[in-house]
């Protein structure tokens, strides 16, 4: 009997399809959270005690989208059998227009030499981060071999188009491009190494799996980051000497904003937003053709990154921020200017959240099973040098998510600490996009030897 299309494609249709709604859901979790974690008394204090509010805010969403409440894309089904896609577009709105918003306003305060005093640990954590990227993709592909060997076999599949090919290890590639750099450099490797784009979804669904599981571990472990410091022997003295120096500030420059305050807030803001984006759209675009100038293969993917309009929106926002903190307008730190940008992170956080569907890690175990022990790689390796020269569980969160998450979650976890520290996360993020490709070749490379032994 022949397969209908009702058949073949799932009717994934949400509870909620429009934007206009579904943000509201979002804004009343949000607002839920917030004024349950208030209590300072009873269960909740209890309960906020052991889970931090911004864990909440992406674990809650995303048991929305599991039962089906909302969603960050859909297919559905018409009577006639027409098969129709719907998305949501708040994760782009939230990561294109709140995160530069959030990170200029987190900025103005910052304190450029104090950052740097914090010392070489930052970078430590982040090149062990990466460094665990690189070593444990192929550990992670030889351990799966020996217990799932099926879950490495290429796929019986023809090839899409000449040029691509099926082998799993082509397509960890791109997870290794995505875990150290980012998107451009997921790209660049799906570029490299010609995986089958028939077969890539499967690995942007354990990405986005694997990646956001790590980062809910990380948020619990926030709320635990000083009995974690004392188990490391961390001495954390410099980063509370920032924090302290920016809150200190603040309560000097304190006041009841008016509104005046509140424009001038919203046009440093949304001003910077948009000279951002200006000034992404032209410097993607000359990196483009600079790009596709070079000659194809390798030193051409090495500087795919500068062809991404996101990470010169990221580049150019944080400049932006600097510069304004040695102005007049740093002042306005004292009217909110950092408790508006965390209003933005958590809207970020939850539009994250949204897109992660808790039943996809029962999907493919096998492709599930390489991520999770690649990541525990790099999770242990972090412990281990983060143990031995006693760095704070904030360089290892930290160091973390601008290899895993990149620029769009290490100002999230960084300003979970303290809104000061969202630069430091964006720093390190950016590092990692110049750095992506090359990791992540060297990572190829030896899964690519682990593969063909």
């Amino acid at each position: 009997m022949q397969d209908t299309v009702s058949d073949i494609i799932k009717d994934t249709t949400p509870f909620f399809t429009q934007d206009t709604i579904v943000f509201g859901v979002l804004m009343i979790t949000l607002g839920f959270i917030f004024y349950t974690s208030s209590k300072k008394e009873g269960f909740w204090k209890v309960f906020y005690s052991i889970v931090p509010s911004l864990f909440l805010a992406y674990l809650i969403p995303a048991i929305f989208t599991t039962i089906g409440l909302i969603a960050p894309e859909w297919t559905t089904l018409g009577d006639a059998g027409e098969v129709t896609k719907g998305s949501s577009n708040l994760y782009y709105i939230s990561s294109r227009y709140l995160l530069p918003a959030a990170l200029v306003l987190m900025t103005l305060s910052i304190d450029l030499k104090a950052v740097f005093n914090l010392g070489p640990k930052a970078l430590i954590m982040f090149i062990t981060g990466t460094v665990g990227i690189i070593i444990g993709g192929p550990i992670a592909v030889l351990l799966i071999s020996y217990i799932s060997p099926e879950t490495l076999a290429t796929p019986a599949l023809p090839l899409a188009v000449e040029g691509e090919f099926n082998d799993v290890w082509r397509g960890l590639s791109t997870l290794s491009g995505s875990w150290i750099g980012g998107g451009a450099n997921q790209t660049a490797m799906l570029e490299v190494y010609g995986y089958n784009q028939k077969l890539y979804g499967g690995m942007v669904f354990v990405d986005i799996v694997i990646a956001n599981i790590w980062m809910a571990i990380i948020l619990i472990g926030i709320g635990k980051s000083a009995k974690i410091d004392k188990w490391l022997g961390a001495d954390t003295s410099a980063i509370e000497a920032l924090k302290d120096k920016v809150s200190t500030y603040a309560l000097e420059k304190e006041r009841n904003p008016s509104l005046t305050d509140l424009m001038i807030l919203a046009a440093i803001a949304f001003g910077t937003v948009g000279l951002a984006h200006f000034g992404a759209g032209h410097m993607s675009g000359f990196f483009t053709d600079f790009v596709n100038g070079l000659e194809p293969g390798l030193t051409r993917n090495l500087f795919t990154f500068l062809s991404s309009s996101f990470f010169w929106m990221i580049s150019i926002t944080t400049l932006i921020g600097i510069i304004l903190s040695y102005t007049k307008l740093r002042s306005y730190e004292g009217a909110g200017a950092s408790k508006f940008g965390s209003v933005f992170i958590y809207i970020l956080v939850a539009s994250i959240g949204m897109k992660m569907d808790l039943t996809l890690i029962f999907d493919n175990l096998g492709l599930i099973a390489i991520g999770a022990v690649w990541m525990s790689i790099h999770a242990g390796l972090l412990i281990l040098i983060a143990k031995l020269i006693k760095a704070p569980y904030f360089f290892l969160a930290v160091g973390s998510q601008a290899n895993v998450g990149g620029a769009a979650s290490a100002p999230i976890v960084a300003s979970a600490f303290h809104p000061s520290l969202a630069t430091v996360g964006v720093l390190l993020a950016v590092f990692g996009y110049a750095i992506g490709t090359i990791g992540a070749v060297a990572c190829t490379f030896m899964m690519q030897l682990v593969a063909a032994g």
